[in-house]
C-alpha cells in the first residue's frame, strides 16, 4: 500500500509517523534535512511538477520540460515526481493529448534514470469534468505509476442550491472512485487523498435546519464554488469547535461533522 504526504514546508515532517509513509511529495521549499531523514526511514521523497500545458504541446518543448526535471531530481537527490497540473483542458484540445504524452514521457525518463523512481498524477475526486479538467484519465493511469485522488474541496463547482457542503461527503467521495473503476482503472492505481482541513463559510442565512446560504462565486462554469469560503487547518478546527454556538454537528447525509459559531 502506499501512504502519500504532500509535505508543504516548514517542520511538520518531524511530527510524521514515519513507520507508515512510503512517499513524500515536497511542495515546500527544497530541504535537504527532510530528504535525509526520509531516506533514511526508507521513504521516497518527489519533486512537485507543474507547467501551463500551452507549452508541452511542442514535443522538443515537452522533452526539454521533462529533462529538466530529471536533472533536478537528480541534483536534490529526489526519488520521482507528481505532476500537480490541474487545468483546464478540453477534450478535443492538443492539450488533453499532449498530457497524455507528457506523463508518459516523463514516466518513461524517470524510470530510466532514476532507478526505483515513482511517477504520480494527481486527478480530481471524480473523472467526470471535475473543474473542466477533461484528461484522458484511462491514459494517464496507464502511463504512470499510481494517480493521487484528491478527495477534497469537492465543493469547486456547486450545481445545485448555494449552500454550504463538507469538504469531502462520504458518499460523493465513494461516487468517483466508482467512476474511475468503472472506466477500467485498475483500483491498486488510485490513492485516496485526504483533506486535513475544513472550509470556513460566511452565512448570508443560517436556517434553524442549520441550512448555510453562501453568496454566489462562480467557478469554471459552476454558479457557486468553495471559493465563498476559506480553508481552515485540522487543528484549528479542533481548538475552535468547543467554543463554538452549536459545538459539533453532524450532517447524516454527508457524513460529516460541522458547526456553528459567531
Amino acid at each position: 500500500f502506499q501512504v502519500f504526504v504532500f509535505d508543504v514546508g516548514k517542520e511538520a515532517w518531524k511530527s510524521y509517523d514515519w513507520s507508515k509513509i512510503t512517499t513524500v511529495a515536497a511542495f515546500g521549499k527544497y530541504d535537504p534535512e527532510l530528504m535525509c531523514y526520509a531516506h533514511s526511514k526508507g521513504s521516497r521523497v518527489v519533486l512537485k511538477g507543474d507547467v501551463p500545458l500551452q507549452e508541452i504541446v511542442d514535443p522538443a518543448k515537452r522533452a526539454a520540460w521533462i529533462s529538466q526535471q530529471v536533472d533536478l531530481a537528480k541534483k536534490q537527490y529526489m526519488d520521482g515526481i507528481n505532476l500537480d497540473i490541474e487545468q483546464e483542458v478540453n477534450e478535443t484540445s492538443p492539450e488533453y493529448y499532449a498530457l497524455t504524452e507528457l506523463v508518459k514521457e516523463t514516466t518513461d525518463a524517470f524510470h530510466r534514470e532514476i532507478a526505483g523512481s515513482q511517477v504520480t498524477f494527481d486527478v480530481a475526486w471524480s473523472p467526470a469534468c471535475i473543474d473542466k479538467r477533461c484528461y484522458n484519465y484511462t491514459g494517464i493511469a496507464d502511463a504512470c505509476d499510481f494517480l493521487f485522488v484528491m478527495s477534497y474541496d469537492e465543493q469547486s463547482q456547486i450545481w445545485t442550491d448555494c449552500v454550504a457542503k463538507a469538504n469531502a461527503p462520504y458518499l460523493q467521495t465513494l461516487v468517483g472512485y466508482e467512476e474511475y473503476i468503472a472506466m477500467g482503472i485498475d483500483p491498486k492505481k488510485l490513492v485516496m487523498g485526504v483533506p486535513w482541513y475544513g472550509y470556513d463559510y460566511v452565512c448570508q442565512n443560517l436556517s434553524t435546519e442549520h441550512v448555510c446560504s453562501l453568496p454566489k462565486v462562480p467557478f469554471r462554469g459552476a454558479p457557486c464554488s468553495d471559493a465563498a469560503g476559506s480553508q481552515v487547518p485540522y487543528a484549528a478546527i479542533m481548538k475552535q469547535v468547543n467554543s463554538s454556538l452549536s459545538g459539533l454537528l453532524w450532517d447524516e447525509v454527508q457524513k460529516a461533522p460541522f458547526y456553528e459559531y459567531k
